[in-house]
């Protein structure tokens, strides 16, 4: 057994010397972070739950459309978006597609854990396939084993593909050219395709490119039929991609498979907030089924949108009881104990940066952010 300082130098020794996030420095534990047993087998429920949660979220999207749940719903998951990616959206090519990668945010509490939120084009992919084979060398409890973030990778790009990143999200990187050297180098030991390889499958009539993974830029990416695309960039920065017309048609084409989806709609952290709206009670109780349904009540906080919409004389915001937004501006730090969330499609809606505690903030701040967000609400919702 090495012994604690033995175990940091093996840890250090291991870091790819290309990093694995950019210009990021990491502090070090000699031991894999605890989870029992039964808070292990709650998290592994957790993944199935949310994936009925997200095709549930789809599923609403695409009923308030047609028409057939409230028209709000779709109002709320559209505003700011452009027609053109809205449109992309809601092609019939792409209706039941769901990202096939999602990182839940938990935070852990004395009775349990929260989500804090859920992220469908997540960092962290290469990172946890690095610390899983670090650490395994000397914990053979660790979650998953030596190789289970790259088993679950390569079962997302199962034949190979692009990982295409943009400039904008580029600190994640170093640490996904380390999960795609390390499955050619899986498959080209097993002789399975290899990096660079090119393979002609005439049943497919498209030229195969090989079962080989590569990262890519996503400025000047050229897709290549029957190629699988990762994409590892956000919505609200196509306009910084000048080639993605041809991502984009290739995937409406059918030639390419991209996920996550184009579907600026799934991104959105306002689900939370709806899943919490009386309104839509019994859809989230029918998709999702009462266990379900029950048991992600428990782990999502209860959340509202920000709508500066003016509530009837009788009417008041649910377990805030104030009648209108600005009301909430007046609250008392001990009252402000809340969190304000840019809901998604913005710069400022990933990475914490569209993200304020009230109770952290001077009163005056916290009153310019509540108006902000009642002024900004049709272009950039947000959510507490």
């Amino acid at each position: 057994m090495l012994v604690q300082s033995n175990r940091l130098e093996v840890i250090q020794n291991a870091f790819p010397k290309e990093g694995l996030f950019a210009e990021k420095d990491w502090l070090l534990s000699p031991d894999a972070f605890p989870i029992d047993k039964k808070f292990l087998a709650e998290i592994e429920h957790l993944g199935h739950r949310l994936f009925v949660f997200q095709r549930a979220c789809n599923q609403l999207y695409q009923l308030s459309v047609k028409g057939k749940q409230p028209a709000w719903v779709v109002r709320y998951l559209d505003a700011g978006k452009p027609a053109e990616l809205i449109e992309f959206s809601r092609r019939k090519e792409i209706r039941d597609d769901l990202p096939r990668v999602i990182r839940p945010d938990l935070i852990l509490t004395d009775e349990g854990y929260i989500i804090a939120e859920i992220d469908s084009v997540p960092g962290g992919i290469g990172l946890t396939g690095w610390l899983n084979q670090t650490y395994s060398a000397f914990d053979k409890g660790v979650v998953g084993g030596e190789n289970g973030m790259l088993d679950g990778f390569d079962s997302v790009l199962p034949k190979g593909g692009d990982i295409v990143i943009s400039q904008e999200a580029a600190t994640y990187r170093p640490e996904m050219e380390w999960i795609a050297a390390r499955l050619n180098q899986r498959h080209a030991a097993a002789g399975v395709g290899y990096p660079g390889s090119v393979r002609n499958s005439e049943s497919a009539g498209i030229s195969d490119p090989g079962y080989n993974w590569r990262v890519v830029p996503a400025e000047n990416y050229e897709p290549q039929d029957g190629r699988t695309v990762y994409r590892f960039f956000e919505l609200f920065d196509l306009q910084n991609i000048p080639k993605v017309d041809n991502t984009l048609g290739a995937n409406a084409e059918g030639r390419i498979i991209v996920t996550p989806p184009i579907k600026p709609y799934l991104e959105e952290k306002m689900w939370f907030a709806l899943f919490w709206m009386q309104p839509l009670r019994e859809f989230w109780r029918r998709e999702l089924g009462d266990k379900y349904f029950i048991k992600l009540q428990e782990v999502i906080p209860y959340s509202w949108l920000l709508d500066p919409t003016p509530l009837p004389q009788h009417a008041v915001i649910p377990r805030l009881e104030i009648h209108h937004w600005r009301e909430a501006a007046k609250f008392s730090q001990k009252d402000r104990d809340l969190l304000l969330k840019v809901s998604g499609f913005s710069p400022l809606g990933w990475g914490s940066r569209g993200i304020a505690l009230g109770a952290d903030l001077p009163h005056a701040e916290w009153q310019r952010r509540i108006e902000n967000a009642l002024v900004t609400f049709e272009s950039s919702p947000t959510i507490l």
